[in-house]
């Protein structure tokens, strides 16, 4: 077996709040040392959206330095935590002048295409036809490379009502899978925002949600209000073996 190429994806860190337990720049900074402790290096690093709690330039800074142990190039998308001019002067992606962040990457083995999928001012996502048609066009420049496609707000219902409630709206989701039902190349679909591992399926694509480095959303089928668990941070691994895309959930212990 060959050497597998490794994408890791990091999620929700929230450097600076303050409403779950413990400290969110200790917690990212000990996801990274987990990182850093994997036996293979990773090829690229994604942050999956919320890098900052109140979008303020000294958090984004946090988070780059951070992110600047991992011997990796790394790529950032929006949450709804963010703010998108930030993100591009801090990390040089699209975003000025308040722009969706959307782009593609080359990472040799994988195409990472980011999708922004923010309506700023709002905890909940959208997927307009402007951004849709960006995401249709830039999946038909590769169709032989495979590819990951990440957003911050899952495309799926997860059945907890109160996530439910901030995420995709059904039209959007639908549109979504509409495009992709077009593009064979797209492995997986992959997301943050709901604090949670989850697995689901958009048409024939598969989704992974991944959990937070800072707190986790607690599992309760029948709760209105955002509710947290004891359940540890973590972080994925997306792993190419011989041509297979395989995603590991690594939890980080204290």
């Amino acid at each position: 077996m060959s050497r597998p190429f490794l994408l890791v994806q990091l999620s929700d860190p929230h450097i600076g709040a303050s409403w779950g337990e413990g400290d969110p720049v200790a917690k990212l900074a000990a996801a990274i040392a987990a990182v850093r402790a994997l036996d293979e290096s990773p090829d690229a690093v994604l942050v999956s959206g919320d890098l900052a709690e109140h979008a303020a330039d000294a958090e984004y800074e946090q988070v780059r330095t951070l992110l600047g142990r991992i011997n990796a190039p790394s790529y950032v998308l929006p949450g709804n935590h963010d703010d998108r001019d930030a993100l591009h002067r801090h990390f040089g992606v699209p975003g000025a002048g308040g722009r969706p962040v959307q782009y593609a990457a080359d990472l040799g083995a994988l195409r990472l295409v980011v999708l922004d999928s923010t309506l700023p001012g709002e905890d909940r996502g959208e997927l307009d036809d402007e951004r849709l048609g960006w995401l249709d066009g830039t999946l038909t420049e590769a169709p032989g490379t495979r590819t990951v496609v990440a957003m911050h707000h899952p495309p799926i219902a997860v059945g907890i009502p109160a996530w439910d409630a901030i995420g995709l709206p059904p039209p959007d989701r639908q549109a979504l899978g509409e495009v992709l039902s077009r593009h064979p190349q797209v492995q997986r679909v992959v997301a943050g925002h709901v604090h949670r591992a989850i697995t689901a399926e958009l048409r024939g694509r598969s989704v992974l949600t991944v959990p937070s480095t800072y707190v986790q959303g607690l599992l309760d089928f029948a709760a209105t209000q955002l509710e947290l668990s004891t359940d540890p941070p973590g972080f994925a691994v997306h792993a190419l073996v011989d041509g297979e895309l395989v995603s590991h959930v690594q939890p980080v212990r204290a």
